[in-house]
C-alpha cells in the first residue's frame, strides 16, 4: 500500500485483522473510519485519514515479504513498536537485546524522575544516571 489516492485501512481492515492476532497497524498511507478506529482497542497509525476506501482502486500483491517505508526496511518478523510520539522497527536479530536495554534505561528514568521530582538539578542528575 502506500497510495495517495485512498485509504486503504478502516474499521473492516481492524476487525479483520484483530481476528487475526494483530495488536495494531502502521500504515506508508492512509486510514478512513476514524471514529470508528478510535472507539476500539485498535491503535491505527498512518499518514492521516482520507474518505475515499480502497474499493476497486487498490489490491494486495504480497504479504509477509520485506517491504521499504521511507528509508526503513522492515522484514517479517521484526518488532515494530508504535505510540503517539512515532514508529520503531527492531530488527528481529537484535529484538531481545534492545527489550532489555529499553527496560533498563526506562528503569533508570524512573530514578531520574524521582531525583527531579524531589529538586535535584538536572546536570546532577544526568552526572548521577547518565540518562536525561
Amino acid at each position: 500500500g502506500g497510495s495517495r489516492n485512498y485509504a486503504f485501512f478502516g474499521e473492516l481492515m481492524a476487525v479483520a485483522a484483530g481476528a487475526r492476532g494483530a495488536r495494531g497497524a502502521v500504515l506508508h498511507g492512509y486510514h478512513r473510519d476514524t471514529d470508528m478506529l478510535e472507539a476500539t482497542d485498535f491503535p491505527v497509525y498512518s499518514m492521516g485519514a482520507y474518505g475515499q476506501d480502497q474499493g476497486v482502486r487498490g489490491r494486495v500483491i504480497e504479504y509477509r515479504t520485506t517491504i521499504e517505508v521511507g528509508p526503513v526496511t522492515v522484514q517479517p518478523g521484526d518488532l515494530v513498536v508504535a505510540d503517539s510520539d512515532g514508529v520503531l522497527v527492531v530488527p528481529q536479530q537484535v529484538e531481545n537485546k534492545a527489550v532489555t536495554e529499553a527496560l533498563e534505561k526506562a528503569s533508570i528514568e524512573s530514578n531520574v524522575r524521582e531525583a527531579l521530582r524531589e529538586g535535584a538539578m538536572a546536570k546532577d542528575v544526568f552526572q548521577r544516571f547518565g540518562v536525561l
